[in-house]
């Protein structure tokens, strides 16, 4: 394996036509992923996937509001999490862009729901992929997922994860690393650069790479759908903005990932 796609969802229906040779051009290109459930059904779904193919692995929760009308059970997560390919809990987080008008009870039920993913994860000792969005403007879910990170690490210190699709900044970022958590990115730094300044500073061991395909297809491709072969972009960009020695920056995003997800 010479890249690790810390995000995507091949399980999605999107994949249904070419699922087997997409996942085939990942193990030739050597890319590994995390397939990423975001609902019972789609966690469920990327189990199934990742159990055929040795390169590919799985995570299990329920985003903060892609399936709001799911009643979260913590019971049912909790036996699809003993599947030895399942390395990681979520994606779970708060999500305060949407709905535009997310009301304090929603956010509330968001905490409480991400707060039960943190106990149960801390119960596997498995790595949380959290999922935080803040209102336009604001950093107001990073600012909420620290401090329940923060009071969570009290009760269990061995906590960790990533945040995926980091767009926070500087701030954000040093408060999650304090936390022991990674932050990855996607190929929106491909073409954006909003991130560039947090991307050359934050430490090189506590980032990763990402592609949260189908979404968010690299410049090279905009306006077509994503796969994690573009985790292999990302990388380079990552070392072009840092201004280091690709082959480098490559190998600590690989054993970054190995380390967090225990996959070595």
């Amino acid at each position: 394996m010479k890249y690790f796609d810390a995000h995507c969802h091949v399980q999605f229906d999107s994949y249904d036509t070419d699922r087997e040779e997409v996942i085939k051009k990942m193990e030739e290109q050597g890319v590994g992923g995390l397939v990423v459930g975001c609902d019972l059904e789609s966690s469920k779904r990327a189990i199934e996937v990742v159990e055929k193919y040795p390169h590919l692995w799985a995570a299990v929760g329920l985003h903060p509001n892609d399936k709001r009308d799911e009643v979260f059970d913590i019971n049912n997560y909790r036996e699809l999490a003993k599947s030895e390919k399942v390395v990681a809990i979520g994606e779970c987080g708060l999500d305060y862009f949407r709905p535009i008008d997310a009301t304090p009870e929603i956010k509330a039920k968001q905490q409480d729901i991400f707060k039960q993913h943190i106990a149960l994860a801390a119960e596997l000792d498995k790595p949380l992929v959290i999922h935080s969005r803040p209102t336009k403007g604001t950093q107001d879910a990073y600012q909420d997922v620290i401090e329940i990170l923060k009071e969570a690490k009290g009760k269990h210190p061995a906590l960790k994860g990533d945040i995926h699709f980091f767009v926070g900044g500087i701030e954000e970022m040093q408060e999650f690393i304090k936390l022991g958590f990674t932050i990855s990115f996607t190929a929106v730094i491909t073409f954006a650069r909003d991130y560039d300044e947090v991307i050359r500073q934050a430490p090189l061991e506590a980032v990763l790479c990402e592609t949260d395909s189908p979404f968010v297809a690299p410049v090279s491709r905009r306006g077509q759908r994503n796969d994690p072969l573009a985790v292999i972009e990302v990388a380079a960009k990552i070392a072009e903005i840092r201004g280091e020695d690709p082959e480098r920056v490559r190998t600590a995003l690989l054993e970054n990932a190995e380390r967090l997800f225990c996959l070595a």
